[in-house]
């Protein structure tokens, strides 16, 4: 299963339009992790279904990586132009030009102010992280997507 995904996502790569290719390879990663998440209860590290380069400190790292840009590609949150105040999209700024991912606490903060409640969106940037510029909360406020 594992592998027919890898050839299916090796084939989007070679797909003109880079968004779906890369939707399409974030949603791979997702489920090589959750795959062999839920394998890992069954089997031992040792037994891994998914290849050791799938299992690899760097490719977790990844994973987070395509996370932070792209959310949850099967749950796809759409910003309420109420959320976008001046305080929500200059703290945004901020955070986009000078990387300052320390902020986005003080960001959800604005958010739910100005009237959000998405459980996702005040998660995410009240999360650890990794974080980094295209974040998709920063992104989504600053009118980005």
């Amino acid at each position: 299963m594992v592998r027919s995904c890898a050839a299916d996502a090796t084939v989007q790569i070679m797909n003109p339009d880079v968004l779906p290719a890369a939707q399409f390879s974030a949603s791979f990663a997702c489920f090589a992790v959750a795959w062999d998440l839920m394998h890992k209860a069954k089997k031992t590290a040792r037994e891994s279904f998914l290849p050791p380069e799938f299992t690899a400190p760097e490719f977790n790292h990844q994973a987070w990586l395509l996370r932070d840009i792209f959310g949850n590609p099967f749950r796809p949150v759409a910003c309420d132009p109420a959320w976008r105040t001046s305080t929500a999209v200059g703290l945004a700024e901020v955070i986009y030009d000078d990387r300052a991912f320390d902020r986005l606490p003080i960001l959800a903060d604005a958010l739910q102010d100005a009237g959000c409640e998405d459980a996702d969106i005040l998660a995410h940037c009240r999360g650890d992280g990794p974080h980094v510029r295209g974040c998709w909360v920063v992104d989504l406020v600053l009118g980005k997507e």
